[in-house]
């Protein structure tokens, strides 16, 4: 027996499962000498969903981040957790953005590199494990934990083997969803160190409240290293505490060495910081409790609140939680961890919402059922793959192998805006959002959220707005826009019908965010959007073109709130534009809602006659977008 040691996931999956990754690097900054001292085996501090809620909500770079913390962490390594061939995003990746992907990471600070494949598919990890390797960061290879026919002891441990065999320094049994027990902990760790006999790993999450006695337990069978969190972020989605489990192994042979007083003195910052940007705390609900039943993880839960909530339809939550089972059954048993934590969420929720099964079916799901994200671990329901992709026959080789090299492409495309190669890899990996990034960075203004706390739905119907209103907030910022011309007053705010206005000075003097506004008044008054403005010139309009609806016309609307996108990339040709034929099951835009990007179709044939909103626009439910003339 031996000291267990420990990963601290504060700065990563702690707030990722608890806070939806909304911890900004300012808060990490003034904490990390204190966790370096701490004595923690790593800090995990970047990769999952860090990377793309840096670029999309944060308006901060992932990659200087990552830079900041490494300049003032010297003694801790630090970890990331990678997606094998989907890296930090929700598709699969070419090789070559794989490979430099990797490098970037090790040469920008990182240390260990975790890497899963959500279906335990290893094919998907040879690329990122091989990079790994030769940029010199220790391997650290996962397998999915879960529950299901096809998930036995044997299959962990044939996986585990080839990882070993691939390479691997350690190995990380990865229970997303809390799901393992004390006694299979037990169990499975002793197995893996007896037939392996390298370090192994233990990643739980809180949730059902196993988590805590399957640390205990796996410490027994030889366990090397378990993950806790800060108590402020700690519970609930989230890590169990350090400070109990460090407790826990306390005068026993198994104890870490970290103390105490020290791991409260961190966990004082973090409940400081958590009351100031009103975070709540990680609590364990009767949804969450359900895991046992629907192995759906907390963090998914959150999403899935937080999806339901925007698409206003809360008290649809258990109907998804029951439907997730199904959807997981018919897709050949998923493990439940991104991006097929989403895929089969998302299809869920769209089953429910649509209240017609596989209605409305994304394009990531009918990718996954194609074989593009590889090999489901059990077969798929015939009927449900026949119904989303025909006739079509399933990949069957590695996904990756389809795929053409993508680091030039990303290069030519983002020429005008990329500063380096870590540019071109933010641009390579989520395009649309990377570059109205790097766009807003050029203007020296970046989109962000509100730092005072998370964002959050309105749970209650706002007011509609009319098309008088609509005419009453024009003049009103046309107001503002005067007497800050003929003033020395730099800056104003208007608050009125909805509409929040903050006009200032300079070359982008009008940025606005409005409340939510229902169907079907959003065809005449829509949502004002940001403008570029000179101090003396006109507003841009704020109303939306009205539909010109006729016997003969068939109307194209949003089924759940998004951003639309009228082509797959900022340099790709538009799926449709005025006066183009469409026939029935036509891509015409893109809605990117729940982390999907969403692919709808024409119902009608007939011809585009209108299309009523812009690129980029976020969208309500049943807005309309097209008019096609039958």
């Amino acid at each position: 027996m031996k000291p267990v040691k420990i990963t601290d996931t504060t700065l990563r999956d702690a707030h990722q499962s608890l806070w939806a990754t909304r911890m900004r690097t300012e808060d990490m900054l003034p904490i990390l000498t204190d966790l370096d001292d701490a004595g923690f085996f790593s800090l995990e501090v970047w990769g999952g969903a860090t990377f793309d809620v840096c670029l999309r909500f944060l308006g901060e770079d992932p990659w200087e981040r990552l830079r900041l913390i490494k300049s003032m962490v010297k003694k801790t390594p630090l970890q990331m957790l990678l997606r094998g061939q989907s890296l930090v995003g929700y598709q699969h990746y070419p090789d070559d953005v794989v490979r430099e992907f990797v490098s970037l990471s090790v040469k920008n600070g990182i240390d260990i590199i975790r890497i899963f494949d959500a279906l335990n598919d290893v094919r998907n990890m040879v690329v990122p494990m091989e990079a790994a390797k030769a940029a010199g960061a220790h391997v650290q290879a996962s397998v999915v934990y879960t529950i299901s026919p096809v998930h036995t002891t044997k299959h962990y441990l044939d996986t585990a083997t080839a990882l070993v065999k691939l390479g691997a320094d350690s190995i990380c049994i990865k229970d997303m969803a809390g799901l393992l027990t004390p006694f299979k902990a037990y169990e499975l760790v002793a197995l893996l160190k007896k037939e392996l006999g390298i370090m192994i790993h233990l990643h739980s999450h809180y949730i059902g409240g196993m988590a805590v006695g399957a640390y205990l337990k796996a410490a027994e069978a030889g366990v090397d290293v378990i993950d806790t969190a800060s108590v402020p972020l700690a519970f609930g989605a989230s890590q169990p505490p350090v400070e109990t489990v460090v407790r826990a192994f306390q005068e026993t042979e198994f104890d870490t060495g970290l103390n105490l007083r020290h791991l409260f003195r961190i966990a004082k910052y973090f409940e400081a910081l958590r009351k100031s940007r009103g975070f709540d705390r990680g609590v364990t609900r009767i949804t969450d409790m359900r895991v046992f039943e629907h192995q759906v993880p907390g963090g998914m839960i959150s999403n899935l609140v937080s999806q339901l909530e925007e698409q206003r339809a809360l008290d649809r939550i258990h109907d998804v939680l029951d439907e997730i089972p199904k959807v997981r059954a018919e897709l050949g048993y998923p493990p439940l961890v991104t991006p097929t934590s989403q895929i089969v969420g998302t299809q869920a929720v769209l089953n429910v919402l649509s209240g017609v099964r596989y209605k409305l079916v994304p394009g990531e799901v009918k990718a996954y059922v194609r074989g593009l994200y590889g090999q489901p671990p059990a077969p798929m329901d015939p009927e449900i793959q026949k119904k989303i992709i025909g006739d079509e026959e399933p990949l069957t080789v590695r996904p990756a192998d389809i795929l053409e090299p993508g680091i030039a492409k990303a290069e030519r495309e983002s020429a005008d805006f990329a500063r380096c190669r870590e540019d071109v890899l933010s641009y390579a990996m989520f395009p649309q959002v990377a570059k109205k990034f790097f766009e807003g960075r050029e203007c020296g203004v970046i989109p962000k959220e509100e730092i005072s706390n998370t964002p959050k739905t309105p749970k209650t119907q706002p007011a509609l707005l009319t098309k008088e209103d609509s005419k009453m907030n024009l003049k009103e910022i046309k107001e503002l826009i005067k007497i800050i011309d003929e003033t020395e007053i730099s800056e104003l705010n208007l608050e009125s019908d909805g509409v929040k206005v903050s006009i200032r000075k300079g070359p982008r003097v009008v940025e606005s965010s409005t409340i939510p506004v229902h169907q079907p008044v959003l065809a005449q008054a829509a949502p004002v959007l940001a403008a570029q403005q000179a101090p003396s010139s006109e507003v841009a309009s704020l109303k939306a073109p009205e539909a010109i609806v006729s016997e003969n016309t068939e109307t194209v609307t949003s089924p759940m709130v998004g951003t639309f996108y009228n082509a797959p990339s900022p340099e790709a040709a538009p799926f449709v534009e005025l006066g183009q034929l469409v026939k029935v099951g036509q891509s015409v835009c893109i809605i990117e809602a729940m982390k999907l990007m969403n692919e709808i179709e024409a119902e009608t044939e007939g011809k585009i006659v209108q299309i009523l909103v812009e690129n980029g626009q976020p969208v309500e439910y049943g807005q309309p977008l097209f008019i096609i003339e039958k």
